[in-house]
């Protein structure tokens, strides 16, 4: 039997982490890093903000699944300064530390919040309700546009992908930013604002398995993670056309007339 890659995935036991240990499991040897328990694979419980618990749960990982962050308050300074941005350069340390050979950071949110903040017209008329499509005279946002975060959350998002840049070219660590739509409990939107960002369960683990199957050659890259909806904004050609991601998932299966604001 061929050895599978081992993979440390931080906040294993939050809903993505969860979907990808159980439907990934078969080709990657998880272990896990959160403050809640997994059952099932090895564990240890702690906070992505204690330096000692990552580098003795690094030990030995080939690669890591970045996961953890503050997701439940978005605009709290003090938790995104403490959890997402020091936790994630305590991470990032620990793996180079113990030469881990790929990173995969996607810290989850129910919006991308690193590109958020141009949600001006006709985005925000996208997520209102007020229009099913881009107009064919605007242009969807790449992952070549500048970032416009639209919370403390987002810049901490971003403080991730810039080191992870920077480790990159500083340590020769291949790391892969995903930028998650919205990934859901119900595997479908709950709010009209979901459908530009819906992100359907297997498109998010697809994503994650591309990118941690990746060709060593990529050093640094950023791939939008979208169904394909018609109301979507970012351009997802550049997954498909790296690493042949194909999403199969989109928020059109589903009625927003049924849905709140």
């Amino acid at each position: 039997m061929v050895d599978r890659p081992r993979v440390l995935v931080t906040g294993a036991s939050g809903l993505i982490g969860g979907l990808v240990i159980r439907d990934l499991s078969s080709k990657y040897e998880f272990s896990g890093l959160s403050r809640r328990p997994v059952p099932g694979i090895p564990h240890t419980a702690a906070d992505i903000t204690d330096p000692v618990a990552i580098r003795k749960a690094m030990a030995g990982m080939d690669m890591v699944l970045h996961l953890a962050a503050e997701t439940q308050d978005y605009d709290d300074w003090d938790k995104v300064m403490e959890i997402t941005i020091g936790g994630t350069l305590n991470m990032y340390r620990a793996a180079q530390e113990a030469g881990v050979k790929r990173l995969c950071s996607c810290p989850p949110a129910a919006r991308c919040a690193a590109t958020n903040g141009t949600r001006g017209s006709p985005y925000g008329k996208l997520a209102a309700n007020e229009l099913q499509s881009l107009p064919a005279d605007e242009k969807m946002l790449t992952h070549l546009d500048p970032p416009r975060p639209d919370s403390f959350y987002g810049v901490g998002k971003l403080f991730g992908e810039n080191t992870g840049r920077l480790f990159s070219d500083k340590y020769g660590m291949s790391v892969i930013a995903i930028r998650l739509g919205a990934v859901l409990p119900d595997d479908r939107p709950g709010m009209v604002r979901h459908f530009p960002g819906y992100l359907a369960q297997a498109d998010a683990v697809q994503m994650v398995d591309k990118c941690l199957s990746a060709p060593e050659s990529i050093r640094f890259d950023i791939f939008d993670a979208i169904s394909d909806n018609a109301r979507r904004w970012r351009d997802t050609s550049h997954a498909k056309e790296v690493i042949g991601w194909r999403p199969t998932g989109s928020s059109d299966n589903y009625d927003p007339a049924e849905l709140s604001a």
